[in-house]
């Protein structure tokens, strides 16, 4: 998510942000504390359902996260997204 990586058609950070708002945020992280399946990532980011069935596709979208069956998986895009994040607010 360099500029770099701008130019080459990929979104950077700061659009990212902004395009997952706070709760694709908090989304992300859930599902990065292990939440796998909509009703613990429910749980686990405090999230309405109807919300995280509307931001997981974009996730999705931003590969930032990956689907196996009915479960959940952060990407390595959202590996480095979640470390970005955290650095972020240091």
């Amino acid at each position: 998510m360099s500029e770099k990586e701008a130019n080459k058609g990929e979104e950077t950070f700061d659009e990212i942000k902004y395009l997952l708002g706070n709760m694709g945020i908090e989304i992300l992280f859930a599902i990065d504390r292990g939440a796998k399946i909509i009703e613990t990532i429910k749980l686990f980011s405090g999230i309405p359902i109807r919300c995280v069935k509307g931001r997981l596709p974009v996730l999705l979208e931003l590969s930032l996260i990956k689907r196996e069956k009915d479960e959940y998986f952060l990407t390595d895009k959202g590996n480095i997204l979640k470390t970005m994040l955290k650095n972020a607010n240091l």
